[in-house]
């Protein structure tokens, strides 16, 4: 393999044009962009490499699409243990939202300490 490097003057120096590669067009969630700040304050260095080789964004993809099916499936097993019905949300609304907020709080904990924050 051969490569052509070109230079830009700056002032008295000559910079090499670096040209990061071409990544792909993806939507991120909030999973995968709270690890990408994550990774960014506190592993500097892995974040620089994911960013140089081009494999950020597809990294953060995986991260966000398993961030995403283990909340809901954390938020569909804790409902279903705790008798969380629509026939609660039928009779007394109050209740559900209170304990469907809480298990969403719960379920957001877990994925943020086992994906997103490790």
């Amino acid at each position: 393999m051969k490569y052509e490097i070109t230079y830009t003057q700056q002032g008295d120096y000559l910079l090499p044009d670096l040209k990061l590669p071409k990544q792909p067009k993806v939507e991120i969630g909030i999973w995968g962009r709270r690890h990408e700040r994550y990774i960014k304050q506190y592993h500097k260095i892995r974040y620089s490499n994911l960013l140089s080789s081009g494999t950020l964004v597809a990294y953060l993809a995986d991260i966000d699409t398993e961030a995403t099916e283990m909340y809901d499936r954390l938020v569909q097993q804790f409902a279903k243990q705790e008798g969380i019905s629509e026939q609660l949300k039928a009779d007394n609304q109050m209740m559900w939202v209170q304990m469907m907020n809480n298990i969403r709080n719960r379920a957001t904990e877990i994925v943020n300490a086992e994906l997103v924050y490790c």
